[in-house]
């Protein structure tokens, strides 16, 4: 993969154009506090992490192709979802209105609740 081939497939991924700078290829449109740079330096590929405008090489590598895997690799990589994660959050939205009640009424009954009592606001 070249820089060209990289930004493509960067952009089939959605990850924001802000989120990296390869000159000569893709731009910053925006210049966000940190982003990934892809510059060629001589015979080497540096990757660097550009941040409140400070760059920090943070892996070198010997060819093109390399340093365009490793920063595919770094601004697709998505941790797998927790297992389960989809079945709570859809069952605390099937149950919101109930929970919320809930909580209400919890609050309500504690110490100093709507009456302002001792420990309410």
């Amino acid at each position: 993969m070249n820089r060209t081939e990289l930004t493509e497939r960067l952009r089939r991924e959605k990850v924001p154009d802000a989120l990296y700078d390869i000159p000569g290829v893709h731009g910053v449109p925006v210049q966000l506090d940190a982003y990934y740079v892809l510059r060629p330096e001589g015979d080497a590929w540096p990757v660097l992490l550009r941040q409140r405008g400070q760059e920090e090489v943070i892996a070198r590598f010997g060819t093109e192709a390399e340093a365009c895997g490793y920063l595919y690799d770094t601004l697709t990589d998505v941790p797998p979802p927790v297992p389960g994660a989809a079945e709570r959050i859809d069952r605390l939205l099937t149950d919101a209105a109930e929970i919320q009640r809930r909580a209400e009424e919890d609050f309500e009954r504690a110490p100093g609740g709507e009456d302002g009592g001792p420990g309410g606001v």
